[in-house]
């Protein structure tokens, strides 16, 4: 049974910056691509940001305008998701996601289960 652990979430005002973690237990997790998936408050599952199993290569969103790096420690089965200049609407629950293909969407043609989220609020 996969089991994937975000945290690092919480309450930041605009501007802030939030450094979240995926921790995966997951055999053989340096043969994953992984993925950050967000939902906001009244919408659906939109795609943030994914990365090759290697850690090399990152594809992200549009919207994020270059605030947000994905990252992976391989060694420690993790990921991270580093976000700065944090806009209300990044306020979300944050999941992180394995998957077997290597894409700049969401959903990948296949992917694994994810956890309870890292919920992120951005108010004054």
């Amino acid at each position: 049974q996969a089991q994937l652990v975000e945290s690092g979430g919480g309450l930041v005002q605009p501007g802030g910056s939030l450094r979240l973690s995926c921790a995966a237990s997951i055999p053989t997790f340096n043969k994953y691509y992984m993925y950050w998936v967000r939902q906001a408050p009244g919408k659906g599952l939109e795609w943030v940001a994914s990365i090759n199993d290697a850690g090399g290569r990152t594809y992200y969103s549009d919207s994020l305008e270059g605030r947000f790096t994905i990252s992976r420690d391989n060694a420690a089965n993790r990921i991270f998701l580093q976000m700065n200049g944090l806009k209300p609407d990044d306020t979300a629950v944050y999941y992180c996601v394995a998957a077997t293909d290597f894409v700049r969407t969401w959903p990948p043609p296949a992917f694994g289960s994810w956890g309870q989220g890292a919920r992120v609020t951005v108010s004054s």
